[in-house]
């Protein structure tokens, strides 16, 4: 199979001690293509962490982890997305209701502009997988922890120790998220979700009745597959799916983002269509 490569450039800002600020120099990420623009199958076997899991991690010879630029929720156009999971819907499939087709028509012209991700605020549901500087999974045992780069310092938290929802949930980014394992699959029930981000970097609204099933597992090395599923009666019909694969960074670690510091004109970033 024929191999091309590209690059996707990242540029950043490192905390040095305390309070002195070193420009990253620009460096380059190699992404592994095959054809029809579809990650190459990394050969080498998934590895497994000390609980029996399927490691979403990377190993001490080989480190790095996972970018999310590539694929939709919903794909558009005449095919899906070369990276999208075969599940996902084409756009023209999602049950909009009509308040909510509008908004998502609305934001779309925009392009993009006011995405609450561009203004710092934390990003639940896929949207979080859809950061530009990467994003680790941790398995802890008893929680996972999803951590980003290019977001605010903060991290979503999914319990795996067989406990309940609370009776009462405050609503919030990430909302409230319970996890279980099926084979080597992490099942992830999230509720308890406020209004204040968007679903995905596509822009697709919300209401605080969202419910969300994701599904996240690694079919080799070089690819997570993440599969959500929205049930939210407020601004759709029906529960629909979607979802898309991460491809593996080699040699991507975490390093101290500063979102926006200091941005004193946040109203001029318009989208790439204005």
């Amino acid at each position: 199979m024929k191999i091309k490569t590209t690059y996707k450039a990242k540029i950043c800002s490192l905390i040095i001690g305390v309070s002195t600020l070193v420009p990253c120099s620009l460096f380059l990420v190699p992404l592994a293509l095959g054809q029809g623009g579809a990650p190459e199958i990394d050969p080498m076997p998934v590895p497994r962490n000390e609980f029996g899991h399927p490691s979403f991690a990377g190993t001490p010879d080989r480190i790095g982890n996972w970018q999310g630029l590539l694929g939709t929720l919903a794909s558009r156009g005449t095919e899906p997305s070369a990276f999208n999971i075969p599940e996902g819907l084409m756009y023209d499939e999602v049950p909009f209701q009509p308040w909510a087709a509008e908004l998502h028509a609305e934001r779309r012209a925009k392009g993009g502009a006011y995405d609450p991700h561009t203004r710092c605020k934390p990003s639940g549901v896929a949207r979080m997988f859809h950061t530009p500087y990467g994003m680790e999974i941790l398995d802890l045992g008893e929680e996972v922890l999803f951590v980003n780069v290019g977001a605010p310092h903060s991290w979503r938290r999914v319990w795996v120790d067989g406990r309940d929802f609370p009776e009462t949930l405050n609503p919030s980014w990430y909302g409230y998220s319970i996890g279980h394992w099926e084979d080597d699959t992490l099942v992830v029930e999230t509720r308890g979700f406020h209004t204040g981000f968007w679903i995905s970097r596509g822009g697709y609204p919300h209401t605080e009745q969202l419910t969300t099933i994701e599904k996240f597992s690694r079919p080799d090395w070089g690819r997570l597959r993440y599969e959500v599923t929205i049930d939210d009666p407020g601004a759709y019909t029906q529960p629909w799916t979607g979802g898309w694969y991460l491809t593996w960074g080699d040699g991507v670690e975490p390093f101290d983002y500063l979102c926006q510091e200091n941005n004193l004109d946040p109203d001029r970033m318009l989208g790439i269509d204005q």
